[in-house]
């Protein structure tokens, strides 16, 4: 394994703890699961507008949190349902994003994209706990747009600090 192959794993292991640590800083006050989820670490998501590399350490955060974190309903499903729901909304934004110069806008289609992406969440916390389907995903989508778009601004002034696209 080169240095390039190893510095990407080793920068995508950070992403997965930046992102399991965020998650359950928000779980400490109830808002890392469920109908309202406002996971700091969702901001991770925008890494995909500098450098499609940071794919895996983003889904495997996610993994990872849904599969042992403490908040978990039903781990399997949450690992499939949550992983499957960003590992899509970060293939379609990696196939969406390299068309758009602006890097404001392919944040906000990122934001747009996990937004809609969030009808798997609210289709498995139906299945679940019998929660009506629309609500809920009004609940979650909600909760998604508005964490993503607090955080875009965030991530905008640390990539200009990190420059993130040379970081892994």
């Amino acid at each position: 394994m080169g240095n390039e192959n190893t510095r990407s794993w080793i920068v995508n292991a950070m992403v997965a703890a930046v992102y399991i640590v965020l998650s359950l800083l928000v779980n400490m006050f109830g808002l890392a699961s469920g109908t309202i989820q406002f996971r700091l670490s969702e901001g991770l998501n925008h890494l995909i507008v500098f450098n499609r590399k940071y794919f895996w350490g983003v889904v495997g955060g996610v993994f990872l949190f849904n599969l042992f974190g403490p908040t978990s309903l039903n781990h399997l499903l949450d690992v499939v349902f949550g992983t499957g729901q960003t590992a899509i909304a970060l293939l379609i934004a990696i196939y969406v994003l390299p068309r758009v110069s602006n890097t404001w806008v392919k944040m906000a289609i990122n934001t747009l994209l996990f937004t809609v992406s969030m009808f798997l969440i609210a289709l498995e916390l139906h299945w679940t706990l019998n929660l009506p389907f629309w609500p809920t995903y009004a609940t979650t989508a909600l909760s998604e747009l508005v964490i993503m778009a607090i955080m875009a601004p965030i991530m905008y002034l640390l990539n200009n600090i990190l420059d993130f696209k040379k970081r892994i």
